[in-house]
């Protein structure tokens, strides 16, 4: 069998040519990187679309649209991957990722042309974004399963170590490209992925060609399908609406759609483990996490994208609401900056990716995982002692050994699920392994957006009220603004918006010295009226995500030795 497997890479039942895994792999990584690329090129840009769609991201409902502006597309993402790499495995791998490829180009020709404005135009473009989201199911769920077939097992911690720097590295990539499109035009970042798509599509039409097992006698499981995306849905919908406020409260833990949400939610998907067992075809095979391997790097997954998975979002609130208007940026160009300074992650792991996906071929994947899971924990401890006004340098190193520890973890991590599972069920792998992932990172920014809320509670309104009346504003009007709901004051860091001119009302301010108007709304005074509540609200975030880095260094240590299916443990 091992023979079998190197000779048609992977056992497939077809001979890859030497030529077709290298389109396979530039055809993969692009679409990997385009869809990376635009779930985060959102996170920079989304004050130039407010402004361009005429809306307050300030206003009540601007938090509803924030909120599915960023993570819609994740959710739906994450909801369909099984799904997807299951029907993959029945229909091909090829097939379905072409239609991602022109899914996904079409929702960015969509959302480019968008022609309303105001609530009408906003709601339009969550819609488009959910669009994109089910393009990039369809990408995330197959690319993996598509090189997994394309190489031999000698070489796929290589080709996944290349196909890895384009999933972490296009989510880098979209900060920096969208604070530079958003400065030209707010349409350009929609528009930017529509040659690549189309490019993309056409070439994955004309050269790709399906190398995999096809399993054209399986059905769908529809119960599975529908229990688990809905159950899946409802919960992460549940979570993201429990950071809203709701009614006088600051969060929305006591709505009641809420918990029952998140209830039904639970319900569903455990109806959903019972279904899979009893079914004859089941959409998500249980049966493959009795394989260690398979199992253990699931897990390890799953559990480092839930450490990781709000890392840029907890750097960014820092960077755009505290340290970049202390240094002089104006809080409208901090977007881009943001980004910039950010680069030292990414090269972290550029540098590592690669280099770590070569050896796990050799070597195995449990050494460079495990030591890119403690490289992660001591990145999130040394974050723990910055100020809030920190020193570049000390900065750079830690996001250096952040970005060494993504890379050395990302793509062994991903050979190993891969290897360890049968030719035929590779779709559906590369499915329950998009899926854990992307399940991860949403819940991991359910949960900072949580720790932030909470901090700002409890700490920023008497340092707010105590700034104000410091600075010449009578007690009762201090108050009044110091009584902001806690996501105005984070939205606004995170959109690089100075928010007090909102806060206090244009008649106080008219009132006040020229001198006083021009420190509240100066670069210094919402950052450092913030700085407190926010730095101990990330160093409890940085320390949760230490103590889940390190669980999932041991569970990537659990995984036992290098395996491959059909291949003797080495």
């Amino acid at each position: 069998m091992f023979n079998l497997a190197s000779k048609n890479h992977g056992g497939s039942g077809q001979t890859a040519s030497s030529a077709y895994k290298w389109i396979a792999l530039s055809n993969t990584t692009l679409g990997v990187l385009m869809a990376s690329l635009n779930g985060n090129i959102i996170l920079i840009s989304l004050p130039a679309i407010f402004r361009g769609m005429h809306v307050n991201p300030m206003a009540p409902e601007g938090v509803t649209y924030l909120l599915w502006m960023l993570m819609g597309y994740t959710v739906v993402t994450a909801t369909l991957l099984v799904s997807f790499g299951r029907i993959s495995d029945m229909f091909g791998r090829v097939r379905l990722y072409n239609l991602g490829f022109a899914i996904f180009t079409a929702a960015s020709i969509l959302l480019f042309l968008t022609p309303a404005t105001g609530s009408t135009g906003v709601m339009e473009m969550i819609i488009f974004r959910l669009l994109q989201g089910v393009g990039s199911g369809f990408l995330f769920s197959n690319s993996t399963a598509i090189l997994t077939d394309a190489f031999p097992p000698s070489e796929r911690g290589m080709a996944m170590g290349l196909n890895q720097i384009a999933a972490v590295g296009g989510s880098l990539l979209g900060l920096i490209l969208g604070g530079v499109l958003a400065d030209i035009h707010w349409r350009l970042i929609f528009l930017v992925s529509v040659p690549v798509g189309l490019f993309g599509t056409v070439w994955a039409y004309l050269k790709l060609k399906e190398t995999g097992v096809i399993q054209k006698e399986q059905k769908i499981d529809w119960l599975g399908n529908s229990t688990f995306a809905i159950g899946l849905t409802v919960l992460l919908l549940a979570f993201t609406y429990g950071i809203m406020p709701y009614g006088n409260s600051k969060m929305g833990w006591g709505n009641p759609w809420v918990i029952l949400g998140i209830i039904a939610g639970l319900i569903l998907l455990v109806a959903f483990v019972f279904i899979e067992f009893k079914v004859k075809m089941p959409m998500f095979q249980l049966g493959l996490f009795r394989i260690r391997a398979f199992s253990f790097g699931n897990l390890s997954l799953f559990l480092s994208s839930i450490a990781r998975g709000g890392l840029q979002f907890m750097l960014i609130i820092w960077l755009q609401g505290i340290w970049l208007p202390l240094h002089g940026y104006s809080f409208e160009s901090t977007p881009l900056w943001a980004g910039i300074y950010m680069l030292p992650m990414m090269l972290g792991f550029f540098m590592m990716g690669p280099l770590c996906g070569w050896l796990s071929d050799r070597f195995g994947a449990r050494a460079f995982a495990t030591g890119g899971m403690i490289l992660s924990v001591i990145g999130f401890v040394l974050l723990t002692f910055l100020p809030a006004n920190f020193g570049y340098g000390p900065f750079v190193f830690i996001l250096l050994i952040l970005g060494f520890g993504m890379g050395m973890f990302a793509a062994p991590n991903t050979t190993a699920i891969m290897n360890s599972v049968p030719p035929e069920s590779r779709g559906a792998s590369s499915g329950m392994r998009a899926t854990l992932q992307n399940t991860g990172m949403t819940l991991s920014m359910t949960l900072y957006f949580t720790i932030i809320i909470m901090g700002l509670v409890y700490k920023l309104p008497p340092i707010l009220y105590h700034g104000l009346v410091k600075s010449g504003i009578s007690p009762a009007v201090a108050l009044q603004s110091a009584s902001l709901p806690p996501t105005t004051a984070l939205f606004a860091a995170f959109l690089g918006y100075n928010p007090m001119a909102q806060i206090i009302s244009p008649k106080v301010l008219a009132a006040l010295p020229h001198a006083t108007q021009a420190m509240i709304l100066g670069k210094r005074f919402f950052p450092l009226t913030i700085a407190p509540a926010v730095m101990s609200s990330l160093r409890l975030a940085f320390y949760i995500s230490a103590v889940i880095s390190l669980i999932a260094a041991i569970a990537s240590y659990m995984r036992g030795k290098r395996y491959v299916h059909g291949e003797q443990e080495s």
